[in-house]
């Protein structure tokens, strides 16, 4: 049906002009056409989107639905768009996403309305560009440019400290985005193109792989993000309003994973194997000194976001742990090595599905009793018992619970980990320990027992559109967890490129 249409380009710009429509539309009456104008631009996203998945082929690792113009000739900058298997299904992801997001927002939002829900479907654009950008110079912009609207997001419909959390997020990111950028101008000066796949074969001495290793993980690590620079998640979540927070987590943290897999390893692949200690170094970090600051929040946003920080170390460790699969001399065969990538992958696409819906919970809560103190909460169960049963599946998917998508990217990284290194994986594996212990924690106190307070007695179960949107995520949850196979194949044939180029790429 799609086969001769320019896909990608209507995926990027369709949200853009669409909301921009949707911001020059107003809300001074009325705001319900408004929020169907965005529904509608939303839904047609994501149905194009699918476009991609059913016209792809799953046997090769070339870009596919590849459009290139000449864009800035005199630097050989071109508007350039592909997609392969690392690609596809995170925009598929976003534009997912971005339909649940305006859902949720339908009633909770009463201000602003337009500019609400056009900020949501500019970045949705932005960060499908990301994704799907083969021009370096065309990436830096998407990737700059879906930062304007959550810096607005936040600062406009945040809680108290919103000020302080922009800056904060906007200075960390900006930062580490200005090293990638030096990085990209000097391999064109070295090389004279910005086309990412000229890139990766570009010779670099293992000196300058090193500093553009250096540079891109500044920008990379950031964005993910790893210890130690994730101080500025959890401020960002808890004042971000719910939209902005499952944004957050759903797709701007996968763009630090997917850089590393579409810039990093393949354009230093000598530095990254000279450094993939230090990668796995701060990758454990996160997965066990996270898991235990997780355990001493009272605030149920900062809970999850270190979580989500907790969780994302499992997609680091298995990009980087293929070295140290390769360089084990038991492991002759070097098995696990795309049993890593594609667990990496897996879990960046399941907690995107998982960390969305628990922030979409607990925006749920705030709505009705403002307040996202644990300690305010005990016994809703009682009160909102359909709603509960939603909120323990995916606490129970966020702790790895086996059938659930939570389970199935850990355990394949946790798998290839142990042909690495034996700590690698027990210490990966205690995620699933202090996953539980977190996350069933903060279930017991504020869903079980008696209920706490007059508040927590008034509260009312979730309407037909918030079990919707439950039930959705509820489904993508179960479905990649009981059979991911239809996601691994299209991500077998791009990994088992990468693998390739990087072994053959070494010095």
């Amino acid at each position: 049906m799609f086969a001769d249409w320019p896909l990608l380009s209507l995926t990027v710009w369709l949200p853009i002009l669409g909301g921009i429509a949707v911001l020059l539309s107003g809300d001074k009456g009325d705001a319900s056409g408004v929020r169907r104008l965005a529904l509608i631009i939303s839904i047609a996203t994501f149905v194009l989107s699918l476009g991609l998945y059913t016209g792809f082929d799953i046997t090769t690792s070339d870009m596919q639905f590849v459009e290139k113009a000449t864009w800035i000739s005199s630097f050989n900058i071109n508007y350039h768009f592909g997609v392969d298997g690392l690609s596809m299904p995170l925009i598929i992801l976003t534009t997912f996403t971005t339909i649940l997001v305006i859902l949720a927002a339908w009633e909770s939002i009463q201000k602003n309305v337009a500019q609400y829900l056009a900020a949501f479907l500019i970045m949705e654009g932005l960060m499908v560009g990301v994704f799907a950008a083969l021009d370096a110079i065309f990436f830096y912009v998407f990737w700059e440019g879906m930062l304007v609207p959550m810096f607005i997001l936040i600062g406009v419909w945040g809680g108290e400290r919103r000020v302080y959390a922009t800056i904060k997020f906007f200075i960390y990111t900006f930062i580490g985005s200005v090293f990638m950028l030096v990085a990209l101008i000097y391999m064109y000066m070295k090389g004279g193109s910005f086309a990412i796949l000229d890139l990766h074969v570009l010779k670099l001495g293992l000196d300058e792989q090193l500093l553009i290793f250096f540079a891109f993980l500044m920008a990379f690590a950031v964005k993910v993000p790893m210890w130690p620079v994730h101080t500025w998640l959890p401020d960002a979540h808890v004042e971000a309003p719910t939209g902005g927070s499952v944004i957050l987590a759903a797709i701007m943290l996968k763009i630090g994973g997917y850089g590393f897999l579409r810039f990093t390893l393949p354009i230093t692949p000598d530095a990254s194997s000279t450094l993939d200690w230090l990668i796995i170094l701060m990758s454990l970090v996160a997965v066990v000194y996270i898991g235990f600051v997780a355990l001493a929040q009272k605030d149920m946003k900062k809970l999850v976001a270190y979580s989500s920080i907790a969780h994302m170390g499992f997609v680091t460790l298995g990009m980087f742990v293929v070295f140290q699969i390769w360089d084990n001399p038991a492991n002759t065969d070097h098995s696990g090595a795309a049993l890593a990538v594609e667990g990496a992958m897996i879990q960046m696409i399941s907690h995107g599905f998982i960390s969305g819906a628990m922030f979409l919970m607990i925006g749920v809560l705030y709505d009705r009793m403002h307040t996202r103190e644990i300690g305010a909460y005990g016994g809703v169960v009682h009160t909102m018992p359909v709603f509960a049963a939603f909120a323990v599946f995916f606490a129970m998917s966020n702790a790895g619970l086996p059938g659930t998508s939570g389970f199935v990217g850990e355990f394949m990284v946790i798998i290839a980990s142990f042909k690495a290194n034996f700590w690698y994986a027990f210490l990966g594996a205690t995620t699933l320990i202090l996953g539980a212990a977190y996350t069933l924690w903060m279930v017991k106190r504020v869903f079980y027992g008696e209920i706490a307070n007059d508040n927590v007695r008034q509260l009312k179960d979730i309407n037909a559109r918030e079990f919707a949107i439950m039930s959705i995520l509820a489904i993508a949850v179960l479905a990649l967890g009981l059979w991911p196979a239809p996601v691994i194949d299209v991500l077998h044939a791009s990994v088992e490129n990468l693998l390739l180029h990087i072994s053959v790429s070494k010095l």
